[in-house]
């Protein structure tokens, strides 16, 4: 999933449950892949709570050649 803050690899699943033009991914995990890391930092200046987790994004097919999934994460994916 890339967006204009960032990238990550994941595994994608597709689903009819949620809207054909919709991405979701977790955020409530830590480390390189993360979904916060493709989002706003923005917050609201008086409730100091984050925006609401949204972001224009794009899927992109890995090439067969790269390697398992767990091998390429976050921006290390582009060297």
């Amino acid at each position: 999933m890339v967006t204009r803050r960032g990238d990550v690899t994941c595994k994608a699943r597709f689903s009819r449950a949620i809207r054909f033009d919709t991405l979701f991914m977790p955020f409530h995990f830590a480390g390189k892949g993360r979904a916060n890391i493709l989002t706003s930092n923005a917050v609201d200046p008086l409730s100091k709570i984050p925006e609401f987790k949204i972001a224009a994004a794009r899927l992109e097919r890995l090439s067969e050649t790269i390697g398992n999934v767990g091998d390429r994460v976050g921006s290390e994916a582009n060297t």
